[in-house]
């Protein structure tokens, strides 16, 4: 079924752009939140006058986006890990114990912005890129430290 977004959702598009979805997913959640409206020639119609505002949106979207990237450039995470003799980690740092340490510095991301490929079992610094906004995506530095006795 396609629909016009009026708002960005991250798994599906950017306001004003026009995708294909799951009936269900449409009739059940996108149509009733507001979240977008069927593709109609007359919504079309409406999406034409509309694309000057919804411009403006994804602009202060995007600027947000990148004053928020530029602050995360410069955040060092450091995580205190129980330690074998080989400087591996007993357990793995995950998304949720990087979430936990920035919370502590006062930064404020989703799960779901964290780009971890696979949870960090040893010892060391980490580059982890964290998705602010579609094709923002900051680095943020995460160094794994032995934990004191």
């Amino acid at each position: 079924m396609k629909v016009i977004l009026k708002e960005t959702i991250d798994s599906l598009g950017i306001i004003g752009s026009e995708v294909n979805v799951a009936k269900g997913y449409a009739r059940n959640y996108l149509l009733p939140q507001g979240k977008a409206v069927l593709d109609t020639p007359q919504n079309r119609n409406m999406l034409v006058h509309e694309k000057v505002k919804f411009d403006l949106q994804i602009a202060k979207e995007k600027k947000i986006a990148e004053e928020m990237a530029e602050r995360l450039k410069n955040v060092v995470c450091k995580i205190h890990a129980k330690v074998s003799n080989e400087d591996n980690l007993y357990g793995s740092v995950t998304v949720t114990d990087i979430i936990q340490a920035l919370n502590n510095q006062d930064v404020a991301v989703e799960k779901r912005m964290i780009l971890l490929v696979s949870p960090i079992k040893k010892l060391g610094t980490f580059k982890v890129p964290v998705r602010v906004y579609k094709e923002v995506e900051p680095e943020i530095t995460i160094e794994i430290v032995e934990e004191e006795k």
